[in-house]
């Protein structure tokens, strides 16, 4: 039998390198993940393919076709016929969503949420979306000042 040298080292140099390369790795800075300008799909989509002109014209949602399809702000917006789109192209910022299409009750509390495009309100001749319609029912107790406050934290929010 040939034998064979067993090396055992002790813990003690594993216990002090640990804690100094976990120290490290918190100083070393990470960029924070941008919030996108618009809330869109994995696709690219906005307001998850809904038309946004048809909450004005038709007073209802309506999914949009993407044969219908106009990029802006980095997003595909899609619309239910040519005369919506063109209305959009027209006049973007007097159609499309607050906040960039994320949940406007989120926002007033400081944060961003998906939407449910069939949770939505017009005041004052702006569409706001909400996560859900529960949420959109929390946003009608007090849509003044939801609004409010969403208005202040929203370019904080985008600068994140």
């Amino acid at each position: 039998m040939i034998p064979v040298p067993i090396i055992r080292r002790s813990g003690k140099k594993a216990s002090i390198i640990i804690p100094i390369i976990t120290l490290f790795s918190l100083l070393i800075p990470f960029p924070a993940v941008a919030i996108e300008p618009v809330n869109k799909t994995p696709a690219g989509v906005a307001i998850k393919g809904y038309d946004p002109v048809a909450y004005f014209a038709d007073g209802k949602p309506q999914k949009g076709r993407k044969e219908f399809e106009y990029v802006w702000m980095g997003a595909k917006w899609h619309f239910a016929g040519a005369k919506h789109r063109g209305l959009f192209i027209r006049s973007p910022e007097k159609y499309a969503p607050q906040y960039g299409g994320y949940c406007a009750y989120a926002v007033s509390r400081g944060t961003i949420a998906d939407i449910d495009p069939e949770a939505w309100d017009i005041v004052d001749g702006r569409l706001y979306l909400n996560l859900s319609k529960k949420i959109r029912d929390q946003w009608s107790k007090d849509i003044p000042g939801n609004i409010k406050r969403a208005n202040a934290n929203w370019p904080i929010i985008i600068k994140r």
